[in-house]
């Protein structure tokens, strides 16, 4: 009406004489709305944008922490992004338990529950007012601004601060031939797991190819050989778990998998092809040593665990960053962007018990603390800057192994599996890091202690020693 009392134009009306609509069709052909009415049509598309005092890009592990901080200090005005079509987990679930039990699933392992706290499925997130936006997918970060862009073209701003905790993914094999066959499978997620459990129940009985002897290696060759499949392990290296294992404590665990009927092929040995049949499944996989010597091994199915590279892409020349992709944070784990922080795998932190060497550990534990300090910084409430002890552990069979630390010098190991397993790391007498396998709770505290104090050890009297209680008494 107010258009038509300003440029009298033709009425229509309807048959029942309703009241004035005017229809793009009922202008006359020569008819232009004045400038001051007309609009750009891109104007009008416009994505919103949706602000919160925090926002978290990433929903894994870490990032579950850290909205376990933030609820437990009174804040509520944070949102959570996260690829991943379910609220953050306890990912360590996937290889210890979810390929080897069928009554392991979400929502049984939410976070907090590994590190003591509340189980928060989507329902815990809804009821401290906490916003998880689950499946989307972040395309671009603007770090100045501190706003998300998201594939949808949607984008979300954190008005305080904003955390990053993209995590990493696995490093996959992709210019191997065959790698996209059928039956070559991944873990890092919960859809892997379940698809992994899946493939492993319909191979029972048959030969799993596990390439890598690492962390993930040790743990899906066991769930395999726990469910009833055999196991072949190919890896490169001389050991098992050779980021930390010597070779006096790989053979203990070596030996544990040859005796549940595993086979390792190691020393030099690569995974040069996967193998297919007419169907597009594998069938096996081709080993090479040192660019020739090929060996054919036969299987049914192939996972690969060859390590992870961190997701940090999308903060390249943005972020100070170090030569794996690590982003540099501060004690605060604050990034080079004010009110930007990074926790997980991704950041690379100063060590405050190693004289603030630079650190990036690929770990749960750091996953945990580094959320719950980012929180703390960003709320003024942290005690100082970050402090964390070093520390891996896993668990397979009956076997499981903890470790504190730094693994820097000489590694003197005393005892077997019968009924423990000791092992230090020494320099100039001083213990560096300390290893035991079926640590007891008061022996895990006092291997923190040794750990974070760097005791002093006879060595001579350690590699003496013919028993682990006997070299555990010479550390305390």
């Amino acid at each position: 009406m107010w258009l038509a009392f300003l440029h009298p134009l033709p009425i229509h009306r309807t048959p029942s004489s309703a009241p004035l609509l005017l229809r793009r069709s009922a202008l006359p052909t020569h008819y232009r709305a004045p400038p001051l009415y007309r609009r750009p049509l891109r104007t009008c598309i416009t994505s919103a944008m949706s602000t919160y005092k925090y926002v978290v890009v990433g929903a894994g592990n870490a990032a579950g922490y850290a909205a376990a901080q933030f609820v437990n200090s009174g804040e509520s005005d944070v949102c959570l992004i996260g690829e991943e079509p379910v609220a953050p987990y306890e990912r360590p679930a996937l290889s210890k338990a979810v390929l080897m039990k069928a009554a392991v699933r979400l929502p049984g392992f939410h976070t907090c529950v590994g590190g003591g706290g509340d189980r928060q499925a989507p329902e815990w997130y809804a009821e401290k007012g906490v916003k998880l936006m689950l499946g989307s997918k972040v395309s671009a970060v603007d770090v100045a601004e501190k706003i998300a862009t998201l594939e949808d073209g949607s984008t979300v701003q954190a008005s305080e601060a904003m955390i990053l905790a993209t995590g990493a993914a696995p490093i996959q094999l992709s210019k191997t031939p065959g790698h996209d066959l059928k039956g070559v499978h991944y873990l890092r997620d919960n859809s892997d797991a379940l698809e992994l459990y899946d493939a492993l129940q319909a191979n029972i009985g048959k030969t799993v190819i596990v390439v890598g002897g690492g962390y993930i290696g040790m743990e899906v060759a066991a769930a395999a050989l726990t469910v009833g499949c055999k196991v072949t392990m190919v890896f490169p290296e001389e050991h098992i778990m050779p980021r930390l294992f010597t070779a006096d404590i790989a053979k203990h665990y070596e030996k544990a998998y040859i005796d549940k009927g595993a086979t390792l092929v190691k020393n030099g040995r690569l995974c040069k092809a996967f193998l297919g049949d007419d169907e597009g499944k594998i069938r096996g996989v081709m080993t090479c040593q040192g660019g020739g010597n090929e060996e054919e091994i036969e299987g049914s199915l192939v996972v690969v665990g060859v390590g992870a590279r961190v997701n940090t892409d999308m903060f390249k020349d943005k972020l100070n960053m170090d030569e794996r992709g690590g982003i540099i944070v501060d004690g605060n784990l604050e990034t080079s962007a004010k009110g930007v922080h990074a926790i997980g795998d991704i950041a690379t932190f100063p060590l405050k018990m190693y004289n603030d060497r630079p650190a990036r550990m690929e770990h749960v534990q750091n996953a945990r603390e580094t959320g719950r300090h980012a929180v703390d910084a960003i709320l003024k409430k942290a005690a100082g800057p970050y402090d964390y002890l070093p520390y891996f552990y896993s668990r397979v069979f009956d076997l499981s192994w903890k470790f504190y630390g730094d693994s820097a010098g000489d590694c003197y190991v005393v005892g077997d599996f019968a009924p423990k397993l000791l092992a230090v790391w020494v320099t100039d007498g001083n213990v560096n890091g300390i290893f035991m396998e079926a640590a007891s709770d008061e022996e895990t505290e006092e291997m923190k202690k040794v750990a974070r104090e760097g005791c002093k050890v006879d060595v001579a009297a350690f590699q003496k020693c013919s028993s682990t209680d006997e070299a555990w008494a010479l550390l305390k």
